[in-house]
């Protein structure tokens, strides 16, 4: 989970390593990502007390999993221990 504006995405002339072209707009649109793999996979925001999460592809079971765990993670970080809820929404392609 990178915030917007990150670095590992804006620090690099070729950001191919790390985002596909089709997504490379969320760079610099200021979107925060997912990185699975080392590559964005999604999109996360915070809705109340709850890490919502928006595929940028299908994942695994095993990648949805992950993310999920890093998202409760974050959830509970970002509301001091209130709240570990998360929500991955259906992949947008």
């Amino acid at each position: 989970f990178l915030p917007a504006f990150d670095n590992a995405i804006l620090g690099y002339h070729d950001r191919g390593r790390i985002i596909d072209e089709a997504h490379r707009g969320l760079s610099v649109e200021g979107a925060r990502v997912v990185l699975v793999d080392g590559r964005v996979a999604a999109t996360w925001t915070v809705e109340a007390d709850t890490v919502l999460v928006t595929p940028l592809r299908r994942f695994s079971r095993a990648e949805r999993g992950s993310v999920a765990e890093e998202g409760r993670a974050l959830a509970s970080f970002l509301s001091g221990d209130e709240s570990d809820r998360v929500r991955i929404a259906a992949s947008s392609s």
